[in-house]
């Protein structure tokens, strides 16, 4: 182990010893190898942390690019005597892929399926791929790698294989070491081992060696393994040494045989590096059916989860009211989480059954409902069995850990106890006498997770900037206690790592302990291997290791945003918070908004939803929502420099952020990176000023109208291509980007010419709809007119037309920005004050003012907008919904419409209400294409550096699904520039809502 102070910072390196071997080592990794090589201070601090508590300075960082060079950084470490970290997709949460350690990512290129035997169920993968994209892979063929963790849509076979994974249903599949059947690893000597059956190894190969000299260690402590050696389920401490226990074989093998790769599995990477990897599969069950079992308190839930394992189900996962709270807030959770809840119930399980036969699953829940009643809870069962229902309330519950981090303020939810396992009959005992615990140090827990096999994820809500550490200490010896009386594991799923480390002797005794020793010995000698781990552990609770020690704390700035809302105090014990503030601190917000994000990385993801366009066309952690946050936050901190958010770090992580606020829904703590962005923006452009292109930006509301004016000359000049090449090279734009097209002036032209009607409402024409297709307006007007309101326009004669400063916030203009805001906020009042709706086109526009606005600091007024800003096709369900809308649709000459969502729409869920609009037009099918950011983005996507990604944004799903489509669906996209891109990728024209709503009129 390092000193204290040589695990915090960067600047320790410079004064070590070993200053010279780690220069080397980076010189001949970078000479010697295909992948990249990352030893700068900023990409190290990416890597320092993961889903825990801690924050430990690596080395180096390497991503191999193939096998070779897998082996070829082993081999150069090993030479250097510097220690290796294998590390997947860093979601680990007691600090197992932190390590003063050359960490080596596999997740970016060695993710292969190598080789599938269907008939077999078996495959073979590389150590990087993602379990969800494994199991895609595996769908056709009706197999299925069944421990599903909730983190499935980011972490890697081979990071589950170090931490013996577990999952929601391992009460029928087992966990990770039920489910593999061999490794291929390199061992600390360089020396590539294949791992798997005892009885088929050739007598005197390697791994046979290994394993009769395992049996040795084994059998010296028979007696203590048969004693201390858990008997649940959920067992992940230590090393799997019980598998040599011949009189009492642990059924790690459905067989009974013994495989030395289940050795491998749970050593969190301190024997040997996996290569490959072997997995037994199950078939995919054909149907499934839920069942929400409500209950008036947790100690019932707890108490009754005993009888419900009886009726055979494949899981039964509990969500307690904190976490139901939680999602009730979050905007992403809470249509689905409401249809689950009988009440308000203080916990929930969510009860699932699985098979080939649909009517015994059915008669499995029938069953479920005849229990609960029998129970004395009658009609407390909320019956799912349609599997978008389900998969919608297993989303929410695989969010937990996120839903339960996204609480503002000092006190978090920390893991250190956090999924202890006690036999089911202790379970509601165990539970309550914890939370007794937790009252006895002024503190709450949160509960959710696996009760079906007894282990639950609690988190007591600690500060760990104050007492945290101290009171984990005590409330962590006290669950020991509480864990040895029930017979349970203090480790029951997440690993061992820093946090539990030095736990494994406490479980499993001084002799056993002692053999784990003698088994890294005899793998890595010379303890290169992800050292500090499982064997010779520093403390969970020394300080030097957290991310947060004590008296760490937000180098002085002074925000542009106002972040006060995220500075609240919250009693742990109530859940009650206080009125934001500032505490005195004007970086504190900032600083605890940034740290919302709990490194789960659920940002890694390449499903549905938008999150994070940047990191599906990299699979770069700079380029990850998670990755921008532990930069900032390392900067804010003072642990890049003095630069603050000025800094080139900041603007170099930032680069391809496309401010799609993707992060804003689909990330479950709510880490908003397009705000972040417009602070480091403004923030450089304070330091550094502004370039030409910068200002042609910000400034477009001021020379549309000129443009407009001279439209007929400033068109033309896309068709002078010696004169278009030199504009756009002067500007730094792409050249083979398309000039924006200006046409006429629609508030100018179009006057409020209407009597006056019962209803009103106020058109706000955004720059864009007005001097570039002012048609979008115009049919907007006309079909709120037909609707029978009075429409006013956001114009006064004479007067430059509202602008919501959108411009100029991407630009970093923030000052002008918030003018625009304000002068906008004091024309709106008049009619916000009468109720009267503004509704806008353009999403980004009209929803800054329930975003952006709020955040300067401009009051109640502020609040007042936001409550009657309405996107055009929002409004439209709205007043439909009150009975007010007053339209008749007739059937147009398509019949099918692809709809593509504006990135900010599907933030704040507003791409629904354009489904339905578009319902209204008889005859009319409606596709909505599953796509991320169209990669356009305003500026970014003209921008000659980044004109390459923003076609990679397009490329990922958006443009594909239009060409094959066909030519006989009508495209819709209400984003200027998701028109702009679409017509530039595919010379397709994509029309706003309001056009096709305005053919349609009757």
């Amino acid at each position: 182990m390092s000193s204290g102070n040589d695990m915090r910072g960067f600047a320790p390196l410079s004064r070590d010893a070993r200053v010279k071997p780690v220069a080397e080592l980076a010189s001949r990794l970078q000479r010697e190898m295909a992948g990249e090589v990352l030893f700068d201070h900023a990409s190290r601090g990416r890597y320092s942390t993961d889903a825990s508590i801690y924050q430990v300075m690596p080395v180096g960082v390497v991503i191999p690019r193939h096998q070779d060079d897998l082996s070829l950084a082993l081999d150069i470490a090993r030479d250097a005597k510097i220690p290796v970290l294998a590390r997947g997709a860093g979601t680990s949460q007691c600090g197992q892929t932190v390590g003063e350690a050359l960490v080596i990512d596999t997740t970016r290129y060695l993710d292969g399926v190598l080789e599938f035997d269907a008939e077999a169920r078996t495959v073979m993968v590389e150590p990087g791929i993602v379990l969800d994209h494994l199991n895609a892979w595996l769908k056709p063929h009706g197999l299925w790698y069944p421990v599903d963790v909730s983190t499935s849509a980011q972490c890697t076979i081979g990071g589950m294989v170090g931490n013996n994974s577990c999952g929601s249903r391992s009460i029928r599949y087992g966990n990770m070491v039920h489910n593999v059947l061999g490794v291929e690893a390199r061992l600390a000597d360089g020396s590539e081992v294949s791992f798997g059956f005892v009885d088929e190894m050739a007598e005197r190969s390697q791994a046979r060696l290994l394993a009769d000299k395992l049996k040795v260690i084994a059998e010296k402590v028979g007696p203590e393994i048969r004693e201390h050696f858990p008997k649940v389920l959920r067992r992940v401490g230590g090393y799997n040494l019980d598998l040599f226990d011949c009189q009492n074989p642990k059924p790690y093998d459905p067989d009974g045989r013994v495989n030395l790769a289940h050795l491998l599995v749970g050593s969190e990477g301190t024997l040997g590096v996996s290569r490959r990897i072997t997995l037994r599969l199950s078939p995919l069950p054909e149907h499934k059916v839920l069942g929400v079992v409500n209950f008036p308190t947790f100690y019932q839930a707890m108490d009754f989860t005993q009888h419900i394992v009886k009726l055979d189900p494949s899981a039964v996962e509990l969500v307690d009211r904190t976490m139901i709270d939680l999602s009730l807030e979050n905007p992403a959770f809470r249509q689905v989480i409401e249809k689950a809840l009988v009440g308000k119930p203080k916990a929930i399980l969510l009860v699932e059954f699985a098979g080939q036969d649909h009517d015994a699953q059915l008669e499995s829940l029938h069953q479920l409902n005849q229990l609960m009643a029998d129970l004395g809870l009658p009609d407390s069962v909320v019956a799912m069995p349609d599997g978008a229902e389900q998969k919608s309330l297993w989303n929410v519950r695989k969010a937990g850990l996120n839903i339960m981090m996204s609480m503002k303020g000092d006190g978090k939810p920390v893991s250190f106890i956090e999924d202890c396992a006690v036999p089911l009959e202790h379970l509601a005992e165990y539970t309550d006498k914890l939370t007794e615990v937790f009252h006895r140090y002024g503190t709450e827990g949160t509960w959710y997770a696996h009760a079906s096999v007894g282990t639950l994820h609690v988190r007591p809500i600690l500060d760990m900037r104050r007492d945290g550490g101290e009171k984990m200490r005590e409330i962590a010896e006290q669950a020991s206690q509480l864990v040895r009386e029930y017979k349970g594991a203090y480790s029951g799923e997440h690993g061992d790592g820093l946090c539990r480390g030095e736990w494994v002797a406490w479980q499993f005794g001084p002799r056993i302990n002692d053999a784990f020793r003698e088994i890294k010995q005899l793998f890595d000698p010379e303890n290169l291997l992800n050292p500090g781990k499982i064997v010779d552990t520093p403390t969970m609770d020394d300080d030097r290791y957290f991310r947060f020690p004590k008296g760490y704390q937000a180098i002085p700035l002074t925000p542009v945003f106002d972040w006060s809302a995220w500075n609240v105090k919250r009693d742990p014990l109530t859940g009650e918070q206080s009125e934001p503030g500032s505490a005195g601190d004007p970086t504190h917000g900032l600083a605890m908004a940034v740290e919302m994000c709990n490194n789960n990385g659920h940002c890694r993801k390449f499903d549905a939803g938008t999150m994070c366009p940047s990191y599906r066309i990299t699979k770069d952690e700079q380029h990850l929502t998670r990755g921008r946050a532990n930069t900032l936050r390392l900067v804010l901190s003072g642990q890049l420099g003095e630069e603050g958010l000025a800094s080139d770090d900041v603007k170099e992580a930032l680069d391809l952020c496309v401010s799609c606020k993707g992060c804003k829904r689909d990330c479950p703590t709510g880490v908003d990176m397009a705000k972040f962005k417009i602070e480091a923006r403004a923030a450089w452009v304070s330091a550094k000023g502004l370039t030409l292109r910068d200002r042609m930006v910000g400034e477009m509301p001021r020379y549309a109208p000129w443009a407009s004016k001279c439209s007929g000359l400033v068109n033309r000049i896309e068709r002078v291509p010696f004169l278009a090449r030199g504009i756009k090279q002067a500007l730094g734009l792409a050249p083979k980007r398309s000039l924006p097209a200006f046409h006429g002036n629609f508030l100018a032209e179009v006057h409020e010419q209407q009597p006056p009607a019962a209803r009103e409402v106020l058109l706000f024409v955004d720059t864009f709809n007005n001097y570039m297709e002012g048609d979008n307006a115009r049919a907007a007007k006309r079909v709120l007119e037909a609707a029978g309101y009075q429409v006013h326009l956001n114009a006064r004669k004479g007067e430059r037309p509202l602008c919501c400063g959108r411009t100029y916030l991407s630009s970093g203009q923030f000052d002008k920005a918030k003018a625009e805001a304000r002068r906008t906020l004091e024309h709106l009042m008049p009619y916000v004050r009468r109720g009267v709706a503004i509704v806008g086109l353009e999403p980004s526009c009209l929803l800054s003012m329930r975003d952006e606005f709020l955040q300067y600091g401009l009051g109640e007024e502020a609040r007042a907008l936001s409550e009657v800003a309405f996107l055009f096709e929002e409004f439209l369900v709205k007043a439909s919904e009150a009975g007010e809308l007053q339209l008749a649709f007739k059937p147009l000459g398509h019949r099918r419409a692809m709809l593509h969502g504006h990135c900010h729409q599907k933030a704040f869920d507003a791409v629904r209400p354009i489904e339905r609009v578009l319902s209204w037009i008889p005859g009319l099918d409606v596709e909505t294409i599953e796509s991320s950011c169209c990669g356009m983005a305003g500026s970014f996507g003209y921008e000659v550096e980044h004109y390459d990604a923003s076609l990679k944004m397009a490329e990922l799903s958006l443009l594909p699904a239009i060409r094959e489509g066909g030519d006989d669906a009508v495209l819709v996209a209400d984003g200027t520039s998701c028109r702009h891109q679409i017509k530039d990728g595919t010379a397709r024209e994509a029309v706003h809502v309001a056009r096709l709503l305005e053919q349609a009129l009757a």
